[in-house]
């Protein structure tokens, strides 16, 4: 069994700590979530690739958090645009521990802004890390996540309905819009999810890519 410690304690530490972070797909039901741990030095950025990797969404459309400060004071970080100049600010320049440090405190993650797949991010404590761990890793969750572009909670619902049911009006187009838009849309199975096969990727790598854009 992990050792949980407290703030106190993770910050006095020889070992280094991670974080024990629940991310959930608000309004998904059957809920979708996830059990992730990250390194406690991680940026919203880390973070955003850590939640990406973990759901199983492809990072194909623009993303945020969201959340009020103790003086009501709002703040949103992703991936800035300077031509909407806004007030976004860099997620690899914000350390997690800024506005997640204890147990309890969460954010709202904001995933492609027309389907608006909202998540509650939840840190649920610190532990010591595993030295023979490479860290991201997850650790637990269900369900499968929504295909990309299927509509938000509303119309991935309708879409699932529609699937498992052979005599629903829209049966047939939306299997055949899954096999068109997953390499595996035919066999797409809403309940399944293995923690143990979520691969994390390089989020070095990916801001790169990202601000090449």
């Amino acid at each position: 069994m992990k050792k949980k410690v407290s703030a106190k304690e993770a910050k006095s530490a020889k070992r280094k700590v991670v974080y024990q972070i629940r991310v959930a797909l608000d309004g998904s039901e059957p809920e979708v979530w996830r059990r992730i741990l990250m390194p406690e030095e991680c940026t919203f950025w880390e973070l955003h690739v850590a939640i990406q990797d973990a759901m199983g969404w492809l990072d194909c459309h623009l993303h945020e958090f969201e959340l009020s400060t103790e003086t009501g004071e709002r703040v949103r970080i992703g991936l800035p645009d300077a031509e909407i100049d806004d007030d976004v600010l860099p997620g690899w320049k914000v350390a997690v521990t800024t506005h997640l440090s204890r147990p309890g405190d969460q954010v709202s993650y904001l995933y492609d802004f027309g389907d608006d797949w909202r998540h509650t991010v939840l840190l649920e404590g610190a532990f010591l890390a595993d030295a023979k761990v490479k860290y991201p890793v997850c650790i637990g969750g269900a369900m499968a996540c929504p295909p990309e572009d299927s509509g938000g909670v509303f119309g991935y619902e309708q879409m699932r309905e529609a699937v498992a049911d052979p005599d629903h009006p829209d049966h047939e187009e939306m299997t055949e819009w899954l096999g068109e838009n997953l390499e595996d849309g035919k066999a797409f199975d809403p309940v399944k999810f293995t923690p143990g096969k979520v691969k994390f990727t390089d989020a070095a790598k990916r801001l790169k890519l990202a601000i090449a854009k």
